[in-house]
């Protein structure tokens, strides 16, 4: 049914939750698989100068993150049953929602899986949700994992 899934993950619990139904559904399906790490946009405060090595410590920071998130989906791909095809994408300088939005549209993606945090009431008035603005734009199915 699924022929490519875009897992978005962000190394949380939630998400490495999220992964292991991607990774089962992509191993039933015999589908390929993305994993979206989407890195926030540098919170330039617009008062000052840009400092250069504040925007680079932080884009590291984010590579490396990244790049440990990927690692646990990669783990999740090669135990158990036949390994799943994975790839992995980056994707710097917008909102998450958009990015996985977006990611999932140019990749070709027919399913979406995103974790959940769950969080409620007031909190969730302040943070918002990524989940709830990705199922609100994405034009696949979106599978949200708690």
């Amino acid at each position: 049914m699924f022929k490519h899934i875009l897992l978005a993950t962000d190394g949380s619990a939630a998400s490495a939750h999220a992964a292991q139904m991607a990774v089962g559904l992509a191993r039933t399906h015999g589908a390929r698989l993305t994993a979206v790490y989407v890195a926030d946009p540098y919170p330039y405060m617009g008062v000052g100068e840009v400092n250069p090595v504040g925007f680079q410590a932080y884009m590291a920071a984010a590579q490396e993150h990244a790049a440990q998130a990927h690692a646990q989906v990669e783990t999740l791909c090669t135990q158990g049953g036949a390994a799943v095809t994975l790839q992995v994408r980056l994707v710097e300088d917008v909102a998450a929602a958009s990015g996985i939005v977006q990611t999932a549209e140019a990749e070709g993606a027919d399913l979406v899986v995103m974790g959940s945090h769950g969080r409620s009431g007031i909190v969730r008035l302040m943070l918002g949700s990524v989940a709830t603005k990705v199922v609100a734009e994405s034009t696949v199915p979106v599978l949200v994992c708690r």
